[in-house]
């Protein structure tokens, strides 16, 4: 069976000024050949697919990267690949800029030469903008994990229990139910800490009449969910309220009108401009979304400079936030997909504002 990543892939080196590309990323990597392993290196030609790994994976490599030729490597991986190029006659050969530090740079040049290399920005990832069904279904799987450890969770956020605890508890509630890992290290930020966009679990101890912020996701079967729901514990104040209802309001308009044909920064411009017009646009220094996919953060990004154009396939985020410092702060969350009309939500947890006694 035909790889349809690798044809797409191969459309796009046609196009550019290399005869090969040599893929060192290991999320683009397992992307193209589902190999899980820790190490190697994918090279594609117009005729040519080989991932080139050592003694480890001699009997895993051929199992998950079926229709690739698997090239065991010796003490030197790049004289293998140096080798396959001359096999190949490939005389200009694309890197990926963003994965190739200069120190590994000045090696990869070395070992190859006479071959020239080419940086190039980003092509395996303009790929991975656009998920195909197989990657939908077990996105969609991955949200569902996420969701089912919101419910989870509720029962065990309560006065005197510190943010560890409940991320930890969140963790441990997701790997039970199938995932690898957290997509990322666990938010619980309570109280003040709340008005901190990225405040990662401390060991504060949550208190009384104040917000619990959540914002975790579950890495499952190599692909990510990103999820965040603002509860309070105690009695809400006007202001809780308030900001709560206002993210809200901004979150749903969002959804209700994201359609392909937008930029990310007119995606973004739907949550920004309410919560601007209710006089928080100060309180909202973040962008209202990002790409997610394999990596927790990809492209396309909903934000003021986002410009790539919103098509079917892609999936983000969409999670508008207010921040006031010394009080706290609200974001709600979900993940969802661009469809032919306009989005389909993969996380589905409630968004009322939930008060837990």
């Amino acid at each position: 069976m035909p790889n349809h990543r690798v044809t797409r892939l191969r459309e796009l080196i046609a196009k550019s000024e290399g005869d090969a590309l040599l893929v060192t990323h290991p999320i683009n990597r397992r992307y193209l050949t589902g190999f899980t392993g820790s190490s190697g290196v994918v090279l594609i030609t117009a005729n040519h697919a080989a991932l080139v790994t050592d003694f480890r994976y001699k009997e895993q490599a051929p199992k998950e990267a079926q229709g690739f030729q698997i090239v065991e490597h010796g003490s030197s991986l790049y004289a293998t690949v140096s080798d396959l190029l001359k096999q190949w006659n490939v005389g200009e050969l694309l890197i990926e800029e963003q994965d190739v530090t200069y120190a590994n740079y000045r090696i990869i040049e070395k070992a190859l030469s006479p071959v020239k290399l080419i940086t190039s920005d980003g092509i395996v990832e303009k790929l991975r903008m656009l998920k195909d069904e197989d990657e939908l279904a077990i996105m969609q799987e991955a949200a569902d994990l996420a969701d089912r450890a919101f419910e989870h969770i509720l029962g065990y956020i309560k006065p005197g229990v510190t943010e560890k605890s409940i991320a930890l508890e969140l963790e441990v509630f997701m790997r039970s139910q199938g995932a690898t890992s957290s997509s990322f290290d666990t938010i619980v930020a309570s109280g003040e800490r709340s008005a901190l966009p990225h405040g990662v679990a401390s060991d504060r101890v949550i208190g009384r009449d104040e917000f619990v912020k959540l914002d975790y996701g579950a890495y499952y079967n190599g692909y990510c969910s990103d999820i965040t729901r603002t509860v309070v514990v105690g009695k809400p104040s006007d202001k809780h309220r308030e900001i709560y209802e206002i993210v809200k309001e901004a979150q749903q308009f969002a959804l209700d009108h994201l359609v392909p044909g937008m930029t990310g920064k007119e995606g973004d411009a739907l949550t920004r401009d309410i919560i601007t017009r209710y006089g928080y646009g100060e309180y909202f220094g973040h962008g209202t979304g990002h790409g997610l996919g394999m990596e927790i953060h990809e492209s396309p990004r909903l934000s003021l400079t986002g410009d790539v154009v919103l098509a079917p396939g892609m999936t983000v985020t969409v999670e508008p936030g207010i921040y006031l410092p010394g009080f706290g702060g609200v974001r709600i969350e979900d993940d969802i997909v661009i469809t032919e009309n306009g989005i389909r939500i993969l996380t589905k947890s409630p968004k009322h504002l939930i008060v837990l006694d």
